[in-house]
């Protein structure tokens, strides 16, 4: 069985495209035919044009890292039974559905052609980086793609981890974000044109704080379209800069000096670089190859810049520590036990120690960052809407409403 894609009209005439898994073209042709759709064009999945894929990309939903995490570690237990490739991804293609199903199926069908998993992988960057392709390209050289998949099961599990704690992290703070939002506007729209109204009549003096939210209340009012435009406007021209190689370096420079942030920026680079340049070394990928693997995943521009400046010279002496150093990003205890494993010639379990040892810091620090945030959050909506609340009682107050 293969995956095709095929264009044609039905009945009614109308063009339409879609895809179809059956054992030959002739195939295809007959349960279209069944349909009430007449092909003008049908192509094997991985063979097709870069306009039908979008296509199907338009409509397929994404493969999430859940699903590359399962499809992994499935592979992985498969192989270690003895089950030969084919006749695993031939198990594993019916478990999944959309994208995914369809890069299986195409993989399979590459490999039957007498190309290798890496090679199909490698057809789908979107979904499996190159870090991952590398790996498996590396375990089939060696024979051992069972052992390299364990390790990217614990590299993708420790990255749907952490992002969990990240995103749980700060999903609270964010909902009481906006919740204060929804309750000063809905003050500022709804209350305080009253209190102005009623201000208004009385022609006393208003207090200081009273007077800033009415102006804020008017502000908001007459001139909500302004407000919107510069709050686009201001969005947009951040993210525009931001997309810039030197908003990008001078972004990632920022999150390095500001305080908490730094700490996620600085030991988030070094997990990244540590585990990915420690896992490529282990597989026996040449450090060359994985300099370079690494310079282009890692997220962090100043790291980033100093490796791809200091690449050569590393390659030459086949040493990294010095270079690190220079960069600033790494603690000095990294820097010590990475250049402990280059005298010792292990340098590949060292740099996966570092990553583990640092990993527990970030998921501490995760834990740490979720419980400071929620009492803040609560603390500013206090101020916010105790500010407001203030200013709409202090005349009442004054004028004896009460």
């Amino acid at each position: 069985m293969a995956l095709y894609v095929y264009q044609g009209f039905s009945k009614e005439g109308k063009k339409v495209t879609g895809q179809i898994d059956a054992p030959s073209e002739g195939g295809v042709r007959e349960l279209l035919q069944r349909q009430g759709v007449y092909p003008t064009s049908i192509v094997i999945a991985h063979k097709a044009q870069s306009s039908e894929s979008f296509f199907l990309k338009l409509f397929q939903s994404k493969v999430s890292l859940k699903d590359k995490l399962i499809f992994t570690k499935q592979l992985a237990v498969l192989l270690r039974s003895s089950v030969p490739l084919l006749q695993a991804l031939d198990l594993l293609d019916d478990q999944f559905e959309g994208q995914l199903q369809n890069i299986l199926v195409s993989v399979k069908d590459g490999i039957k052609e007498g190309g290798s998993l890496a090679e199909g992988l490698k057809r789908y960057p979107d979904v499996f980086e190159n870090t991952y392709v590398q790996l498996v390209k590396a375990g089939e050289a060696s024979g051992k793609l069972e052992s390299i998949l364990d390790r990217l099961v614990d590299y993708l599990e420790a990255q749907e981890t952490m992002r969990n704690k990240i995103t749980s992290a700060i999903r609270g703070p964010l909902i009481q974000l906006g919740l204060i939002l929804t309750i000063a506007f809905g003050l500022m729209i709804f209350v305080v044109p009253k209190m102005t109204q009623t201000m208004a009549t009385q022609g006393k003096e208003l207090p200081l704080v009273t007077e800033l939210v009415m102006g804020f209340s008017y502000f908001v009012l007459n001139y909500y379209l302004l407000l919107a435009l510069m709050i686009f406007g201001t969005v947009t021209g951040f993210l525009y800069w931001k997309a810039t190689p030197e908003g990008a370096y001078t972004l990632d420079t920022i999150k390095l000096k500001l305080p908490v942030i730094q700490f996620f920026a600085r030991i988030g680079a070094v997990v990244q670089f540590c585990s990915t340049l420690g896992m490529l070394l282990e597989a026996g990928v040449r450090l060359s190859e994985a300099l370079t693997i690494v310079c282009d995943i890692v997220d962090n521009r100043v790291l980033k810049n100093a490796l791809e400046q200091a690449k050569e010279n590393i390659i030459k002496q086949g040493k990294i520590a010095q270079y690190l150093k220079k960069t600033q990003v790494f603690p000095t205890i990294a820097i010590y036990l990475i250049e402990t494993g280059e005298e010792s010639g292990n340098l590949d379990s060292m740099l996966l120690e570092v990553s583990k040892n640092y990993e527990k810091d970030l998921s501490e620090k995760a834990d740490g960052l979720s419980a400071l945030l929620q009492p803040a959050m609560l603390l500013i909506m206090a101020l916010v809407v105790g500010t407001i609340v203030i200013a709409v009682a202090l005349p009442m107050v004054s004028m004896g409403d009460f």
